[in-house]
């Protein structure tokens, strides 16, 4: 009897244990920034063809890439990243919307976090959505003819806030490698922790999407191993607005075909103009 009272303490102290980590340790756990000085960075940006996407303080926010005649109108769309790296590791977005055929200029912005790249502060969800909204909104002066917003993994949890948030600014947006929410992503890694409970950053992507209505591209990796790609096929099929799904089946969360000419570029663009059209 004592072992066994002696075993079941040490039980509680490593799971307590887990649990303090988990809210003590919970951001470092969720992001994996990259960091650089600003002068490298802009170096970097002007060697792929990338120009600083500054906000009205003149703060770097992140990197755009301009059709040559860069007039008003065309159409425009911001990137958010995944919770690695920083934004100009994110040039293969760059890369495919400017291959498109397609007769409408494209401005591609990559959004940075803070905390991330050459920005100040400290990364949290409630701090990235903010200044994300902040961004977002600096371009509706504009006047771009559509503005189209992607989601990397967990920028997909930006993304949705930002759709919900300005349902009549955004005309549509790419999910890749989503997910229902963090918190079901954490019960995947923890499914004997309380994680609903203890985890603050919660990225909700299924409240904000049914907020906001227009057509959504969901971009699965079959074989992803980071993200399960049954939740992204649950967040598909909860949404009832105008949507489509592709999935690339054997890649995984950082293998997917983001090469220029791949398919599914002209597809989801397709989509995302014209929802309504028989495939």
């Amino acid at each position: 009897m004592p072992t066994a009272i002696k075993m079941f303490g040490i039980l509680v102290l490593i799971y307590g244990g887990l649990l303090l980590m988990l809210v003590s340790c919970q951001r470092k756990m969720i992001y994996f920034p990259s960091y650089g000085s600003e002068e490298r960075l802009l170096k970097e940006a002007h060697g792929k063809g990338l120009s600083a996407w500054r906000n009205a303080d003149r703060e770097l926010i992140g990197w755009k890439a301009s059709p040559p005649e860069n007039g008003s109108g065309g159409n425009a769309v911001v990137v958010f990243h995944g919770n690695a790296g920083h934004a100009l590791h994110r040039d293969y977005f760059v890369d495919g919307f400017l291959a498109l055929d397609d007769t409408t200029p494209w401005t591609i912005h990559v959004f940075e976090y803070p905390g991330y790249g050459a920005r100040q502060g400290e990364p949290s969800e409630e701090r990235f959505k903010t200044s994300a909204g902040e961004a977002v909104a600096s371009l509706f002066s504009e006047n771009y003819d559509r503005l189209f917003l992607v989601g990397e993994s967990l920028g997909t949890g930006v993304a949705t806030h930002l759709a919900a948030r300005f349902p009549e600014r955004v005309d549509g947006l790419l999910l890749i490698t989503p997910f229902t929410s963090l918190v079901d992503v954490g019960r995947t890694y923890y499914p004997f922790l309380p994680v609903g409970m203890l985890l603050q950053e919660r990225y909700d992507n299924l409240v904000p999407l049914e907020g906001y209505g227009g057509p959504v591209a969901f971009l699965i990796a079959g074989a992803d191993e980071i993200i399960p790609a049954s939740l992204g096929r649950q967040l598909y099929e909860a949404y009832s607005g105008p949507k489509r799904i592709w999935v690339q089946e054997g890649r995984g969360h950082n293998t997917l075909d983001y090469h220029p000419r791949a398919n599914w570029w002209k597809e989801v663009v397709g989509f995302l103009h014209n929802p309504g059209k028989e495939r």
